[in-house]
């Protein structure tokens, strides 16, 4: 009797290495390319000198990926390593995305600025999630959606997709929609913050921190602010709102994904089956949000000991705990986040798109005017008991 001879399977590091190495490729090519967007757009005059690009290298990650994906046969060899990416690298950036997030910095805003987010993160939420109901769309695209609109745009995307099982297509869509109205909001508010709260930095500032997506969207809106009015307030008070509102996304995720499990099961109930049950309450608390919180407590109690004292155990000196976790973060943000969104665009097949329609768009679009609507409410009524 002849024995059959097995092949051995090549390393795990060997099957991953291709995928991996060509997301590494997109993340670059990501960070370039929005450089480059951002000194055409300062050649155009459409953005002031010393102000950084408005396009995240993350989203420009995402479109090579697409036009890779959509142009040419890409070779089975890169799939492992471009889901890996998709899964552990992705985990891993929103684990040392919570070094950048103190828990003191929500403390600034006082009795009025922490409601405030707490009303806008509520509006995008029930808006999307009550629109993509009655219009009969995904409810999982519209988790997605809900998230970046109200928490802190296509972070809070990333973040939620692992936990209720997003597909790449919806992925994609969701983060195409949170770019577009938040570089609207980001391009227009500036003025309009200025006609509703002129001469008030803070309250400026306030509502560029509530009313728009992205954490880079916000900086960059504020910027531009500082720079047509001279008003640097305004920086400090929207990047303490964002961030803030950052810290929210330990709450969000596990509560949007019960919203999304409790409504699916609702909608497959026809079946009665008595064994569907809704998973346990802590499969809604995802390992690195846990990772996150950790992360955002230490870089806390850091803040508390080491930029106070000088040094902790005499180990580090405050600037060096500063370098840091600033370092990691940005490797986390930056680099990972990177890789893991270059890993979408290249898993995602136009052909995946039909079907979703253009509703979507439109839920997004009344999602974001609904929270800028009424963070310039509250903040017009109560915006002057904030002093930073």
């Amino acid at each position: 009797m002849q024995k059959s001879i097995e092949q051995k399977e090549p390393h795990f590091l060997l099957n991953i290495l291709p995928g991996l190495l060509l997301c590494v490729v997109l993340m670059l090519g990501g960070m370039y390319g929005a450089e480059l967007i951002g000194v055409g757009l300062k050649m155009a005059g459409l953005l002031s000198e010393g102000s950084e690009t408005p396009i995240s290298g993350i989203f420009v990650a995402i479109i090579l990926g697409i036009i890779i994906r959509n142009s040419i046969d890409l070779s089975e060899i890169f799939t492992k390593g471009i889901s890996f990416s998709m899964k552990y690298i992705l985990r891993a950036g929103i684990i040392l995305l919570g070094l950048r997030l103190s828990l003191m910095e929500a403390l600034k805003l006082g009795a009025f600025g922490i409601p405030l987010i707490v009303a806008c993160i509520s509006v995008g939420l029930f808006v999307t999630l009550f629109l993509a109901n009655k219009m009969n769309q995904s409810m999982r695209l519209a988790t997605l959606i809900a998230s970046g609109t109200s928490i802190c745009g296509v972070t809070a995307i990333m973040a939620t997709s692992p936990v209720i099982k997003a597909k790449e297509n919806e992925i994609s869509y969701a983060v195409a929609n949170i770019t577009i109205f938040g570089l609207t909001g980001m391009l227009l508010y500036p003025f309009l913050a200025n006609f509703l709260f002129a001469d008030d930095a803070i309250r400026a500032g306030l509502f560029l921190g509530t009313a728009i997506h992205d954490t880079a969207q916000v900086t960059g809106a504020a910027l531009i602010y500082d720079q047509l009015y001279q008003m640097p307030q305004a920086v400090d008070a929207a990047t303490v709102t964002k961030l803030t509102r950052n810290l929210f996304i330990i709450a969000i995720i596990p509560f949007v994904s019960y919203l999304f499990f409790s409504k699916s099961k609702e909608r497959t109930h026809q079946t009665e089956n008595k064994e569907e049950r809704l998973p346990k309450w802590y499969t809604f608390i995802p390992l690195f949000v846990i990772g996150f919180l950790i992360l955002s407590v230490l870089r806390t109690i850091g803040d508390a000991t080491l930029e106070s004292t000088g040094s902790a155990f005499g180990i580090f000196a405050s600037d060096s705990w500063s370098s840091l976790y600033t370092n990691l973060s940005s490797f986390g943000t930056t680099y990972l986040l990177g890789m893991a969104m270059a890993g979408v665009g290249l898993s995602t097949n136009f052909k995946m798109f039909k079907g979703l329609g253009l509703k979507p768009f439109y839920i997004g679009f009344v999602a974001a005017v609904s929270v800028g609507l009424v963070s310039a409410t509250l903040i017009w009524l109560f915006g002057g008991f904030v002093q930073l």
